[in-house]
């Protein structure tokens, strides 16, 4: 038990530092090409790369069951849009130098997902997780009301459409990978006409006369399952109250490196609201840690 315990640790530790760090260093490194490319390439290799692991691990009965349902394909409709929506907004963070604010969206999203839980699955909600919601929505608040240019935006959109799209994947009870697959197959007809547009205009950094960089952009497929994979796989063998936790890793990473390396403008209001999401963060995680 104490094995799978420690696993689960280090797999899902492993996940959120791949997330906030390499990831990070990873997109911002091509984000040269245009986020416009770099959204199709990772929603193309991303299918690739699924359809690759779903083979190999002998799963296309479990894909066929899970399309045989309606519900299954309307909820993944609506998940598969989500996903693609957070991938274009964060990828679009990193490139245009919004690190900062993409973490905002990561370190409030835990939290939403608190609120959205009681709302759609009344979920109890103790004083602790109450004060830590309205802590969050005083942060929002208060960049509205001060600096409404300042107001992160893309970080909020990141947490929206990631705090929906987990609140959608907990009412429909498939794999992850395989719903994953199906969202990217989804997704996969509009990246392809995006990348023959692309091609045709020559605006396309992707070709044969380059193998070298065109096999660095395929890897935006494995940089974008693998750390899913382990978080995942995190989640299974210790529950989402620790993983809850040591997701934080990711939030933190992306706000150090977008603060301390991207040199990334981080005004006093933005820190001032930062002080407030820690404080919630804080609070939130001290529950957690107690409730768990």
């Amino acid at each position: 038990m104490k094995q799978n315990f420690n696993k689960g640790l280090l797999l899902t530790s492993l996940g959120s530092f791949w997330w906030g760090f390499i990831g990070v260093i990873y997109f911002q490194y091509v984000s040269f090409i245009g986020h416009v490319e770099l959204v199709i390439h990772r929603c193309l290799w991303t299918a690739v790369m699924l359809i690759f692991t779903t083979t190999l691990f002998s799963k296309w009965k479990i894909f066929l069951l899970i399309i045989s349902n309606k519900k299954n394909l309307i909820g993944l409709l609506v998940s598969g849009l989500l996903i693609f929506i957070n991938w274009s907004v964060w990828i679009y963070a990193v490139a245009t130098e919004k690190i900062i604010d993409a973490s905002f969206g990561y370190f409030i999203m835990p939290i939403l997902s608190v609120l959205l839980g009681y709302i759609f699955f009344k979920e109890s909600l103790n004083k602790k997780r109450i004060f830590s919601i309205i802590l969050v929505l005083i942060s929002i608040l208060f960049l509205i009301f001060f600096n409404l240019k300042s107001l992160p935006w893309v970080g909020l959109i990141v947490a929206l459409s990631w705090a929906f799209y987990n609140l959608i994947r907990k009412k429909i009870y498939v794999d992850t990978d395989i719903g994953l697959l199906i969202e990217s197959l989804y997704i996969l007809p509009f990246a392809l006409i995006g990348f023959y547009l692309i091609t045709k205009n020559g605006y396309n950094d992707f070709n044969l006369l380059n193998p070298g960089f065109s096999l660095f952009l395929i890897l935006a497929g494995p940089m974008t399952v693998i750390p899913l994979f382990l978080y995942v796989r995190g989640v299974e063998l210790i529950g989402l109250g620790p993983t809850g936790m040591i997701f934080y890793i990711t939030p933190t990473l992306q706000f150090v490196l977008g603060y301390f390396y991207y040199n990334e403008e981080f005004s006093l209001i933005k820190f001032l609201s930062f002080i407030i999401i820690w404080i919630a963060v804080i609070i939130y995680l001290k529950d957690l840690y107690e409730t768990h």
